[in-house]
């Protein structure tokens, strides 16, 4: 399946995570990021849930820090990562240059002080996605 996916993560303290070649401050709370696995969205997903893996991706150090709380996995042929991107960011304070760098966005991250489920659905909703929610694989 390919497709777009979110990820509701939550960070109990303020901490500074480090990329290979960045370093971003983040504050304690809820965050979302965006997505996308285009030749296989599941096992790109279940990677995230994953506790051991190697380092690769700005959200790979962030999950090293933070709990993964659930995904919304988005079936689609058409690339719809930068499109939802947009429309998170109108509720979600972006974390500027995480996770983006092949895109016109921003940020693919954006920080929420409260579970930030309700705004994912209507998001999703508004531009007529439909989607699978799962969580972490026993």
């Amino acid at each position: 399946m390919k497709g777009s996916y979110l990820l509701v993560i939550f960070l109990d303290k303020d901490e500074v995570v480090r990329t290979k070649a960045r370093e971003f401050e983040l504050t304690r709370g809820y965050y979302v990021y965006v997505g996308s696995g285009m030749n296989s969205l599941e096992k790109r997903v279940l990677r995230h849930f994953s506790r051991r893996k190697k380092l690769h991706w700005h959200i790979d150090y962030l999950l090293e820090k933070a709990i993964l709380l659930r995904a919304y996995l988005i079936p689609s042929n058409e690339r719809l990562e930068e499109r939802i991107s947009l429309e998170i960011g109108k509720y979600g304070t972006p974390v500027e240059g995480f996770g983006s760098s092949d895109l016109k966005v921003k940020s693919n991250l954006y920080r929420f002080n409260v579970e930030p489920d309700e705004v994912i659905i209507r998001v999703l909703k508004k531009l007529g996605l439909k989607w699978v929610l799962t969580f972490s694989p026993p």
